[in-house]
C-alpha cells in the first residue's frame, strides 16, 4: 500500500460556538470527558487541551450571538494571501487576518464556496 503524503497545511484547532457557551462546555465535558478551562469573567470561551493524536480547540458562546458554528483552523505562513488564493477560488473572506499579540498568533476566517466556514491561523504551529 501507498503511504499517504504528509498535510502541507494541517488542522490545528476546533472551534464550538453557539448561543449558550456554558451549555455547550458541559454538554462536551459529559460526552467526551473534555477538561474545558478558562470561561471566566466576560470571556464566554473555553479552551480544550489537546491530547495525544488529537488537536486543541474552544468551546463557548457564538461572537455575534448566532446560532454559532462547528469549525477547523487551518495553519498557514500568510493568512492574508491564503484568503486572497480562497477568494479566487469563490470562496469569501469572513474575518481579516487579525493578530493576538499576547498568544503570538494571527487568525482569520473564510467561508468556501458552499457557505462552510474556515479558519486560519498563523502561529499556533511553532
Amino acid at each position: 500500500m501507498e503511504e499517504m503524503e504528509a498535510m502541507k497545511n494541517p488542522v490545528v484547532w476546533f472551534e464550538v460556538v453557539g448561543k449558550d457557551g456554558a451549555k455547550l462546555r458541559r454538554f462536551y465535558s459529559d460526552l467526551f470527558g473534555w477538561k474545558i478551562e478558562g470561561a471566566t469573567g466576560d470571556m464566554d470561551y473555553g479552551l480544550v487541551g489537546a491530547s495525544s493524536g488529537g488537536i486543541g480547540g474552544g468551546v463557548g458562546s457564538s461572537q455575534d450571538g448566532g446560532d454559532g458554528h462547528v469549525t477547523v483552523f487551518i495553519e498557514v505562513d500568510d493568512p492574508k494571501a491564503y484568503l486572497a488564493k480562497a477568494e479566487k477560488l469563490g470562496g469569501k473572506t469572513i474575518v481579516p487576518p487579525t493578530e493576538v499579540p499576547s498568544y503570538n498568533l494571527t487568525f482569520a476566517y473564510f467561508t468556501d464556496p458552499q457557505g462552510h466556514l474556515v479558519g486560519l491561523t498563523k502561529g499556533v504551529v511553532q
